[in-house]
């Protein structure tokens, strides 16, 4: 078992190294929509692989899980986007609260989050594991699984602001904010190897390669651990920030009916180097059998 650090945090550790912390009580304006989030994420060379708070878009926080609209509430932060009008600043932001632990090893947390509004009314109850595993001597696999159940008497509408009227924002769910990188971002999925080819479709992984301020080189892959979860299609940004997310919904609303779950599970490959488009397949088909 490892020990609770000051401020809400555990690490995951693979080998005897640290790859990532676990900020499960994270203390944060309401503006960014608190929740538990991971960073930093790191290779196994040490290389830091996510973002959080970045002056851009300070709500955005490593890897998280976050909706933009759940019934009129702000579960992504910052803006809401609002039909006719645009994003603007709204009073509306809810909070992802950390309720019991389930499990907490070096290499696997499990915990349970209620999804609240500012008035302390719970809409998601949720059960979300995270797990940590070796996939060779460059890269290991970081699992996020998350049931999303609704604790309210009445449907609940699911909406990205692409079903509000913003064309290609369909965003909402497992979301990856990159760190800040210096020469050009590659991408690769077997649908294509830029942001027009992916952003909105579905496909087997995606993965995005760059390099830090020493030209470090790093990739990070993602890929789905089920069949549900693969029918979601990709958010993918390269232009002003470097971000990758899984959509639960892209353009059409989700209603979820009291007492239904939605279920995810999401992969991400951290690997050291830059992938070529084979290896990135390799590692996809070796991360789901790991999984």
């Amino acid at each position: 078992m490892l020990a609770d650090r000051p401020g809400g945090v555990y690490a995951l550790r693979l080998d005897g190294r640290d790859v990532a912390e676990y900020v499960w009580s994270p203390e944060l304006p309401a503006s960014t929509a608190p929740r538990p989030f991971l960073h930093p994420v790191r290779t196994l060379a040490g290389l830091v692989v996510t973002d959080a708070r970045p002056h851009s878009h300070t709500h955005q926080l490593g890897i998280s899980i976050a909706a933009p609209d759940i019934a009129g509430l702000n579960f992504w932060g910052g803006r809401t986007f609002v039909a006719g009008h645009g994003p603007a600043w709204l009073d509306d932001h809810g909070a992802q609260e950390h309720q019991r632990w389930i499990r907490h090893t070096d290499a696997e947390l499990a915990h349970t989050v209620g999804w609240v509004s500012s008035n302390q009314t719970t809409l998601l109850d949720e059960k979300r594991t995270i797990t940590a595993n070796m996939l060779g001597e460059a890269a290991w696999v970081l699992g996020v699984h998350t049931e999303l159940t609704n604790a309210t008497e009445r449907p609940l509408p699911i909406r990205s602001p692409a079903a509000l009227g913003r064309p290609g924002a369909g965003y909402g769910g497992f979301f990856w904010r990159g760190p800040e990188v210096t020469g050009p971002v590659r991408l690769l999925s077997p649908v294509g190897a830029d942001v027009p080819s992916i952003h909105g479709r579905t496909a087997d992984w995606v993965a995005a390669a760059g390099a830090d301020a020493k030209s470090r080189e790093w990739t990070m892959l993602f890929t789905h651990a089920d069949e549900t979860t693969a029918r979601d299609r990709w958010f993918v940004r390269a232009r002003d920030y470097l971000g990758v997310g899984s959509s639960l919904t892209w353009d059409r609303p989700l209603e979820l009916a009291p007492g239904a779950t939605i279920d995810r599970h999401l992969l991400a490959v951290v690997a050291d180097g830059t992938l070529t488009a084979d290896e990135a397949a390799e590692y996809a088909s070796a991360a789901r059998s790991a999984t």
